[in-house]
């Protein structure tokens, strides 16, 4: 077995079914020692999400981190004095294109985020269905055209996979969905990912990628468990985040994250 406790200097962590658990909407007892345990080692660590700030926060606000990667790597800042490393945002042609979409297609809801916070265009069963999922409130509704003139950072798109072409090849044409669920897609300017969002952050704190670690489950980590050091899916990833990844450990409710950190030495 390797033992990789002297190279590894650095560990990103995804949110939603990773450190929190879909479940019980709470942090395990085990992945808050072992957070604890690799600080105490001087190895750092890092959120991966999805989540804006606001809501990064109140899932993991309570825990010490050295910094974090939001919206899928649109936007990146520091722990200590929240300096920001890296900010993405979505071209406004592409907005002003989804405007129009969005105007004749008002069945779909979109959800638009800034640093500001964020709001909704319309919400149904689906919008209601994934926030309880992920224990959060529908954003506030606002019409589409509030989305003008905005740093918008990250989209959501309550959408099937089956308009993926059709929106991304002819309105959000600078654009990529990051779906980690069938309802709905995250969407964030195009060359942003989890990965590039590592990237600057290994930078800023000049580390080498070689020396990370990454733990996810969902579709929006597939480039972030491929690009790390060591990338280990949860017990509870679906098939293609376990063909990318180094090693898959347990899910979330059985204690995933300290049993691979054991398993490798780390801890």
């Amino acid at each position: 077995m390797k033992h990789y406790f002297l190279m590894i200097k650095a560990v990103f962590f995804d949110i939603d079914g990773t450190l929190v658990s879909f479940k019980t909407h709470t942090v395990p007892a085990s992945a808050q020692e072992a957070l604890k345990c690799l600080r105490e080692k001087g190895i750092k660590t890092f959120i991966a999400t999805g989540r804006p700030k606001d809501l990064m926060m109140k899932a993991v606000g309570f825990l010490p981190f050295d910094g974090f990667v939001t919206l899928n790597g649109s936007h990146c800042f520091t722990a200590l004095g929240g300096e920001d490393i890296y900010k993405g945002c979505i071209p406004q042609e592409d907005i002003e294109r989804l405007i129009v979409y969005s105007r004749r297609h008002p069945e779909i809801p979109f959800v638009f985020v800034d640093e500001e916070g964020w709001f909704i265009t319309s919400s149904n069963a689906d919008v209601e269905e994934v926030s309880r999922l992920i224990e959060i409130s529908v954003p506030p509704v606002l019409p589409v055209e509030a989305a003008r003139d905005r740093e918008v950072l990250q989209m959501m798109g309550y959408f099937g996979e089956e308009k993926d072409s059709e929106l991304f090849g002819e309105v959000l044409s600078h654009c990529t969905p990051m779906r980690w669920h069938p309802l709905f897609t995250d969407i964030i300017a195009r060359g942003n990912s989890k990965s590039r969002g590592i990237d600057k952050v290994l930078a800023h704190y000049g580390i080498g990628l070689k020396e990370t670690m990454a733990f996810g489950d969902g579709g929006n980590d597939i480039p972030m468990l491929a690009h790390v050091g060591l990338g280990v899916a949860m017990g509870n990833a679906s098939q293609s985040v376990r063909a990318v990844s180094d090693y898959v450990t347990t899910s979330v409710d059985e204690d995933g994250i300290m049993n691979a950190l054991k398993y490798f030495g780390i801890l």
